[in-house]
């Protein structure tokens, strides 16, 4: 997650409501607009007039802060836990709200989401505002923490980490731990949470985002979405087709390929990334340390990883020391690889000589970029993020339960890709989840114009994916930044060309003519 969306995280008057169309209840289908049509049982959540007011919830609600600042309001929503039971128990969501300004000009709604899965974007809205400039001031720019995230009805699993994201380590008794290790994840899920866990979906959090819009008051809405994010709203266009008005997907997935074993995609954009990387550090080894060549930075760290396969690194942050060993040392690598620009790149080159001197011996003290990623893998403190992430992806699309099938995945690719392939192939609480997806993945079948931005070398969401959606949408067009190792652009990067063509799409509504390509 890059500083702006990050910040929004926290880590991380009301509409007179017209006559709306009504939406159906939930369908188990996959076709395109299988929630279309009419329900009388939503209509009691399509007309609720929300008590919008100050978003700030105490002197440390920094996400409060940013968003009185910019003027929003926030409110807290109803929907059906089981849309197929609207008439059941409800959950809520928390939604703020920075209204237009330019009333004469207004557009509509445009929701925004972080992407995560399951990351807040209640307070994304203040950062989105301020990146549109002018154009902001013709939208009611929205942030929603979906269903069980952030400050809506929330879900926590109790883990004693903040991921599931383990690589599968040196050897068949370290795969053996992992497995252990998973299976342990969704078993404290379905104790804590198993009678909510059919319904922390995609397809729930998209039918969500309809009762807002009518909530809001809007026929059609307007919709930007990272990462995940793009998955969401791509689900949002085919349930609900002839309801978005402008769309802007960034860092998109491929629909088709979306799943809980997504990250085997994104292998070569990682490594290509921290080969980058490395040769960024090689230039800087009177700083680092850490070798004067890529393949020397290179070395080094497959020393510290097989170092950490036979004793585990003791690192100290925050009063408390982390043992780290080598089904650690690649997850924390991978988390900090999303985000080429130098500020970024020396974090991680800090972090990795802080690894290499625990890798000779002692307790090493941790600071910066690597104390955060520690805090959230190797404690309790994310235990909510994680589960919720793990909760959508279990609940979206079926995972394999036969642990060897992922245990022949990590070893067909370790001579190619020693470092992650362990990594992205390993099990994962999906292998062992108390329940089976409630519905069917959605397919792609309606089209949908969109704006959909990539970079070539995104190590999360790899440019391929950007280009299949696009060829699922052919309406849409795609906006490519040419050389970037980085993940989500608009507003972000800093890149005039991205900023620019996003904010002309959502001044006019009209697509470019063409695909584009913007320098990096």
């Amino acid at each position: 997650m890059t500083p702006l969306r990050r910040a929004a995280a926290a880590l991380t008057a009301a509409a007179c409501l017209a006559a709306l169309p009504a939406v159906a209840e939930a369908g188990t289908g996959t076709g395109a607009g299988d929630d279309a049509g009419t329900s009388a049982g939503l209509a009691r959540y399509q007309h609720q007039r929300p008590d919008w007011k100050s978003c700030l919830q105490g002197p440390d609600d920094e996400t409060g802060r940013a968003l009185e600042r910019a003027g929003a309001r926030c409110a807290t929503i109803s929907v059906p836990l089981d849309y197929s039971d609207p008439g059941g128990r409800t959950i809520t969501l928390a939604v703020s709200r920075i209204k237009a300004t330019d009333t004469a000009h207004r557009v509509g709604a445009l929701l925004v989401n972080n992407g995560g899965p399951g990351g807040p974007s209640l307070g994304l809205a203040a950062g989105i505002r301020q990146v549109m400039k002018d154009v902001g001031e013709r939208y009611d720019v929205v942030g929603m923490d979906p269903r069980f995230v952030g400050r809506s009805t929330p879900l926590d699993c109790h883990w004693p980490t903040g991921t599931w994201l383990r690589s599968a380590g040196s050897d068949r008794r370290s795969f053996d731990r992992q497995a252990a290790f998973q299976r342990d994840l969704a078993e404290r899920c379905g104790r804590a949470a198993g009678d909510v866990l059919p319904y922390v979906t995609t397809r729930d959090t998209a039918r969500d985002m309809d009762v807002v819009r009518a909530v809001l008051g809007e026929r059609r809405i307007s919709y930007l979405g990272y990462s995940y994010g793009t998955y969401l709203g791509t689900v949002y266009t085919q349930l609900f087709p002839g309801r978005t008005d402008r769309v802007v997907l960034d860092g998109a997935i491929d629909p088709r390929a979306y799943s809980p074993r997504l990250l085997a995609t994104a292998i070569d954009a990682n490594e290509r990334a921290l080969e980058h990387w490395a040769d960024w550090t090689a230039r800087r080894d009177a700083r680092y340390g850490l070798g004067r060549t890529r393949a020397q930075v290179l070395a080094t760290i497959d020393g510290i990883v097989r170092t950490a396969a036979h004793r585990r690194l003791a690192l100290r942050a925050e009063a408390r020391t982390y043992r780290v060993d080598d089904t650690v040392v690649p997850s924390l690598l991978f988390g900090a690889l999303a985000d080429d620009r130098d500020p970024n790149r020396a974090d991680l080159a800090d972090a990795v000589a802080t690894l290499h001197r625990a890798a000779r011996g002692g307790t090493v003290e941790a600071s910066g970029q690597l104390a955060d990623i520690l805090a959230a893998t190797l404690s309790d403190a994310a235990s909510a993020s994680g589960s919720v992430q793990a909760a959508i992806l279990c609940g979206d699309v079926a995972a394999p339960r036969d642990p060897e099938t992922y245990r022949r995945a990590v070893e067909d690719s370790r001579a190619a890709h020693p470092l992650f392939g362990p990594l992205a192939h390993n099990t994962n609480p999906c292998a062992f989840w108390p329940r089976a997806p409630r519905e069917r993945p959605t397919e792609v079948h309606a089209d949908a114009p969109a704006l959909i931005v990539a970079a070539t070398g995104d190590p999360r969401t790899p440019y391929a994916g950007g280009q299949a959606l696009h060829g699922l949408l052919p309406s849409s067009r795609l906006v490519t930044v040419e050389g970037a190792d980085h993940h989500g652009l608009y507003g972000e990067y800093g890149n005039a060309c991205v900023d620019g063509r996003v904010n002309a799409y959502l001044a006019t509504g009209r697509l470019p003519a063409t695909d584009a390509t913007c320098p990096k």
